[in-house]
């Protein structure tokens, strides 16, 4: 279809007008000559007001007419943004629906290249150690990188002395609070950057894990028993007796799910923002001290005893999937932010990473001195090891070849053992929580310089703060979409639906069946008599049938006409009741 066709010239704007818009004064009484509202109208007499629509964008207009856009770009750069292929038109019976989805097309198109263009605003860029010739980066030491950097970035290397150890950590989203919760009862949460405490308490039991909820303005502990869930000041808002004696924790940001892993083997989902249990099942795998989430899908990897990392969703009781991953137990498992790798450790002394989405591997694999008790992996790729109390960083020589193998980039080693630890969202910080206390370590390069304000905003306000929660409670994912490929979830299971409209089709069409009955032969009995009790026989028999499937397709009708009823009337309202009679003749 040809821009004429569209309604337009190509490469211009389409402008309606409407009918000339009348200026009367008030009470109809003529204005006078010196009024201004009389020389407007003068100014506007025999004109008519336009009205712009939405703009349409042709590329190859605008390309002639603007020589300073004519830059080639990276075909990368533009998949990078892309947001599919077209709309199929052959499907589109009338032409005003395909014009109109031509429209959306191109606009589509230009907001394409457009946000293409755009990077070269992305001034940020993620930095790195560069060591010089015969030397190696694992040799410089935090105190030598604080000497080397400005003062807002030295400020945030730090280390916290803490006697109720060993801790668990956790930072929000964004990555500017920070949640500690130490095994004694020990629980703080404050603004790492700015060093602000938000709440200190003592929960006077035993804390194995913590997490925070949709923002820092709520969070969960997995205390002795129950888990309990707290505001930014400390005050218990309410205590989960579902989750009982959980030693991990995990919250699924788009979905409002908090997760736990029992110490009996069962998981938990709990929706919070209306308070209800999802689903509890027993994985039969013992002990659970390994778990993590997959961001991408949302389903939650757990390690057993026997080197199987399986993977869960509320709505099925038994695992999406299982991957042995190691002979012997696994001690630490982590993914990526996009969700395309996995990473795993054992007793065996060895880390190997693995395509989740292919959920095949292992496609790298590495041999430790000894076995890792955690593992992170950044949003710029870098990966994070805890090994007694050193922690090693890994990163690629090459970034651009995925091949390349991970070599370690920096190692830290720590007051005492190392028993959690994190990377910072959008910043180059790596956290470390310890048996003693936590430390806060300058990683360059390992988060990502350039943030999407709609995803994750670290400045934000509290106006914003308040906006996002409005907004993420909207665009709230049911749990039901949790699956392990959530690009299936449009699609048509096409051979079901077949089946089904087969099945309905044969049930609306089906007659009922021949009946053949043949009485016994009694003595007394005549054979007209016998003919008789035959046919009776028959008739009621064909009667049973025809009102078995009267009902059947009686029942199909209503559920087909119960599917296609709104959840409410729109007709009727509570004013209704106030509307004229009609009068019946």
């Amino acid at each position: 279809m040809s821009q004429k066709e569209l309604g337009f010239a190509p490469g211009t704007v389409k402008m309606e007008q409407k009918a000339d818009v009348k200026i009367k004064s008030e009470k109809n009484v003529p204005m006078k000559k010196n009024h201004p509202g009389a020389k407007r109208l003068k100014r506007r007499k025999g004109k008519k007001l336009p009205v712009k629509e939405a703009a349409v964008f042709d590329r190859e207009k605008h390309r002639k007419n603007n020589s300073k856009l004519q830059i080639p770009l990276d075909s990368e750069v533009l998949m990078r943004h892309s947001r599919g292929q077209r709309l199929n038109l052959a499907g589109v019976k009338t032409k005003v629906h395909k014009v109109r989805e031509m429209r959306k097309d191109i606009n589509i198109e230009y907001a394409t290249e457009q946000a293409a263009r755009a990077e070269i605003l992305l001034d940020e860029d993620h930095g790195y150690l560069e060591a010089d010739e015969g030397e190696n980066t694992t040799d410089v030491t935090q105190k030598e990188i604080t000497q080397h950097v400005d003062i807002t970035t030295a400020a945030k290397h730090f280390n916290l002395s803490l006697g109720f150890g060993p801790y668990r950590m956790r930072y929000t989203k964004n990555g500017t609070q920070l949640l500690l919760g130490g095994q004694r009862g020990h629980v703080a949460a404050f603004n790492w950057v700015q060093k602000k405490l938000l709440c200190e308490m003592n929960v006077m039991e035993s804390v194995h894990d913590v997490t925070w909820l949709m923002n820092q303005t709520m969070y969960a502990v997995a205390q002795k028993n129950w888990v309990h869930v707290y505001d930014s000041k400390g005050v218990e808002v309410h205590c989960v007796k579902t989750m009982h004696r959980s030693l991990r924790l995990e919250y699924l940001p788009y979905h409002f799910l908090l997760n736990s892993a029992s110490d009996s083997g069962f998981l938990s989902w709990i929706d919070i923002s209306i308070g209800q249990s999802i689903a509890n099942y027993n994985a039969r795998m013992g002990k659970v001290t390994v778990m993590t989430q997959n961001p991408w899908n949302a389903v939650t990897c757990i390690g057993g005893s026997k080197g199987v990392v399986s993977m869960w969703s509320p709505m099925v009781r038994e695992p999406l999937a299982k991957m042995l991953c190691h002979p012997v137990q696994l001690t630490a498992i982590a993914v990526d932010p996009r969700g395309n790798h996995m990473a795993t450790a054992g007793l065996d002394r060895k880390v190997k990473i693995w395509d989740i989405r292919q959920l095949e591997g292992p496609i790298e694999t590495y041999h430790l001195n000894t076995a890792a008790s955690g593992i992170d992996l950044s949003q710029r790729g870098l990966m994070g090891l805890s090994m007694g109390n050193v922690c090693e960083i890994y990163r690629r020589s090459t970034e651009d070849s995925e091949k390349s193998n991970m070599t370690p980039y920096i190692r830290q080693r720590t007051d005492g053992s190392i028993s959690n630890l994190r990377f910072c969202p959008y910043e180059d910080i790596l956290g470390v929580a310890t048996e003693k206390g936590f430390t806060s370590l300058i990683v360059p390069g390992s988060g990502e310089p350039n943030f999407d304000t709609f995803e994750a905003n670290p400045y934000q306000s509290k106006t914003q703060r308040r906006e996002e929660e409005v907004h993420n409670l909207l665009d709230k994912v049911p749990a039901e979409f949790i699956a392990l490929n959530p690009n299936q979830i449009d699609e048509v299971d096409i051979p079901s639906a077949k089946a089904r409209l087969e099945a309905k089709v044969k049930l609306l069409t089906l007659k009922p069946p021949r009946i053949d009955f043949e009485p016994r032969a009694r003595t007394g009995v005549s054979k007209a008599k016998r003919i008789k009790i035959k046919q009776n026989v028959k008739d009621a028999r064909f009667r049973q049938a025809a009102k078995e499937l009267r009902e059947i397709k009686q029942t199909i009708l209503d559920q087909e006409k119960k599917s296609e009823t709104p959840d409410f009337d729109e007709s009727t309202g509570v004013l209704d009741r106030f509307k004229t009679k009609k009068v019946k003749k």
